[in-house]
């Protein structure tokens, strides 16, 4: 912001009894468009979907209107806040751009330009995300944050992690992933968020991943950001799970709400990063659509004798310079494998596991003392619904309805080798729904 508070300083210096405030007439009176045109001259801003940008990113409102009010304060006696609000309406108007492209081959830094072909240039150019970090290829290893990722993570899952988040770093959703970070508290995994912030500054938002899916103003506030961090992701399930695997896989516009304006088709490439202390579960979607869009780490059991260190987070800060090359290594890692991200089987495992604690058909279908899958076998429906409601009441399981029973079993028919057919014999020989390749052994 140095540049917009030269900006200010010059045009609040011009002395108006010699004329030099060509916005300002004889009678204090402002012109709203000389006024913008100047500011413009003195600082060069573009309007891109209602947001500001300058050569080095994202600008707020309120930034913006700080320094407006700081150039009239002193021309303008009534009614002061009404009039910086009108300008900076009217600076978007004389500021307006069509869309930047979104460059994915490139990475925006404080002191220039990183292109993923291994060139750099200390030449800037408008974008949507400059990081505030310098790109410095002669920084030191990061020792103390590579020390603390051995006690938070298994060695094969770091590796995930770097090229996760390497993976934020451009503005691109091809690695169709969001990460969970699950532990049982206290073992420091928060600080991963906090490393990011202090690399991609206000290119990465705090929120809630529930309140993304259910609050249809919070989707318009991801626009034009590289990361939402949830870092205490709430445990009970989500109502519905749409809007994030829609961002998550994204590569088309979506539509963007804000608070009483008309909604607007905007693009999101914002990636999600939840920290928590179990997984994440939806109350109606039990799908491997919804699940194979995680990535889910569980952190190492906190060593009784560590002593927590209160100034880890300033440590690591200081080290950000040597954090970012590590990250760029795991970007240029996921790269060269085409977005696909090293899964180790713990990683894999634990999705699996969070697929099960998110949907019992599971685990009620491996049980093979209630049901078998077997190749010319058959069972109606009904028989295998009121069999699972039985399973539900002997492992203190909560069932989910019929419909919704019936509807995974579709889904899943090639997994469990079954199935669906409306011609299944029951046992009064009436021609019942059901499923063939899968028998019931327990009596009803």
């Amino acid at each position: 912001m140095q540049n917009l508070d030269k900006a200010m300083t010059e045009l609040n210096n011009i002395d108006c009894k010699n004329q030099g405030v060509t916005w300002l007439d004889e009678e204090n009176n402002i012109d709203e468009v000389k006024f913008c045109e100047a500011y413009l001259q003195q600082y060069d801003l573009k309007c891109i979907n209602g947001s500001f940008f300058s050569i080095d990113g994202f600008v707020s409102d309120g930034e913006i209107e700080k320094n407006i009010y700081n150039i009239i304060k002193n021309h303008v006696a009534r009614n002061v806040s009404k009039k910086v609000k009108q300008l900076l309406e009217v600076l978007r108007f004389e500021s307006y751009s069509e869309e930047l492209p979104i460059q994915t081959d490139r990475i925006h830094v404080k002191n220039g330009t990183i292109f993923l072909n291994g060139m750099f240039s200390g030449k800037k150019e408008f974008c949507l995300n400059r990081l505030p970090i310098k790109y410095n290829p002669q920084s030191e290893q990061p020792k103390v944050w590579l020390a603390f990722l051995e006690e938070l993570l298994e060695k094969e899952d770091i590796i995930t992690l770097q090229e996760y988040m390497g993976y934020c770093l451009i503005p691109s959703t091809k690695g169709q992933k969001m990460m969970l970070l699950i532990g049982k508290g206290g073992e420091g995994k928060s600080r991963v968020g906090l490393v990011l912030r202090s690399i991609l500054g206000n290119n990465m938002n705090t929120s809630s991943i529930q309140k993304v899916e259910t609050n249809k103003f919070a989707r318009a506030d991801l626009e034009c950001k590289l990361l939402m961090v949830d870092d205490d992701m709430k445990m009970e399930a989500l109502p519905q799970t749409n809007y994030i695997k829609s961002i998550v896989t994204l590569e088309d516009k979506i539509d963007l709400e804000r608070k009483s304006k008309q909604s607007v088709q905007g693009t999101l490439y914002v990636r999600f990063l939840c920290f928590g202390n179990g997984n994440l579960n939806s109350l109606y979607d039990r799908s491997y659509g919804f699940f194979r869009r995680q990535i889910v780490l569980t952190t190492k059991e906190k060593d009784k004798n560590r002593k927590d260190n209160p100034f880890l987070i300033e440590k690591l800060r200081t080290e950000r310079e040597g954090i970012f090359l590590w990250c760029l290594e795991g970007l240029k890692r996921l790269l060269k494998n085409d977005y696909e991200f090293t899964i180790s089987e713990k990683a894999s495992q634990n999705l699996y596991h969070a697929m099960e604690d998110g949907n019992n058909i599971i685990s009620f279908m491996k049980a093979d003392n209630f049901v078998k899958l077997e190749p010319a076998t058959m069972t109606t429906s009904k028989k295998l619904y009121g069999c699972y409601c039985h399973w539900c009441d002997e492992n203190v399981e909560k069932p989910i309805s019929a419909k919704s029973f019936i509807s995974y079993l579709k889904q899943s028919e090639k997994e469990y080798n079954i199935q669906y057919s409306t011609n299944i014999l029951s046992e009064t020989g009436k021609k019942s729904r059901g499923f063939r390749g899968i028998y019931i052994k327990i009596r009803m």
